[in-house]
């Protein structure tokens, strides 16, 4: 188990306000009240760090395998009018992430970058169907060598404040690399061609890199 490198910068600065904040706390205030500042501080800091973990997995790569995009659990399965990039019927499947949950994204297909782009929105409740159009995103639509289109996207829930997505448009990219992360609770949509032979069920957890949602035809 590592520490991404998104946290660093936050873990960083977090463990030196907590720090000062306990020598300040120590020094002129002390007894009780210290012990207290330290568990919530010390609690807290535990927290950050276990957010940015990035753990130690056996990727799955497999051709016409779907893997998931994420850890969490799936929330939706359903065909769907995707407006944004496809402009077309697609079928849906969505994986909400919780605050305990590792935020790591991995690319759940091997294939070209064809578009990527970052959108401004609300931070709703990241499981609210509207959440896919309205709160901040990013969309990532990528290739297969086959020519088969996959939208993946990265969603911002009411937690979360900030989505980094590492897709680059014309860039080749592996199944199961990492293609972003998601900061605080949050959701990633994948519409995928209707008629996609999908072997999870609604509320089966997953695993990043390596469940098989399902196969392309």
């Amino acid at each position: 188990m590592t520490l991404h490198k998104e946290g660093y910068k936050t873990t960083v600065i977090a463990i030196v306000l907590f720090a000062l904040i306990n020598i300040v706390s120590y020094k002129f205030i002390g007894g009780n009240v210290s012990h207290v500042i330290l568990f919530v501080t010390g609690l807290t800091a535990f927290m950050a760090i276990n957010f940015f973990r990035s753990p130690r997995r056996h990727f799955v790569t497999q051709d016409g395998a779907i893997i998931a995009p994420a850890d969490g659990k799936v929330v939706v399965i359903e065909e769907v009018y995707e407006p944004e990039v496809l402009k077309s019927n697609a079928l849906q499947v969505s994986i909400f992430m919780s605050p305990l949950n590792v935020h790591i994204n991995w690319y759940p297909v091997a294939g070209l970058i064809k578009f990527s782009t970052h959108q401004h929105g609300n931070h709703k409740r990241a499981y609210l169907p509207k959440s896919s159009t309205e709160n901040e995103r990013s969309s990532v639509l990528i290739e297969t060598k086959n020519g088969t289109q996959i939208l993946a996207r990265q969603i911002a829930g009411a937690m979360a404040r900030r989505v980094v997505c590492y897709a680059e448009e014309g860039q080749q990219v592996e199944q199961s690399s990492q293609m972003g992360f998601i900061k605080f609770g949050s959701r990633v949509d994948l519409f995928l061609p209707i008629g996609t032979q999908i072997d999870v069920k609604l509320k089966d957890k997953t695993t990043g890199g390596q469940t098989i949602l399902g196969w392309l035809k």
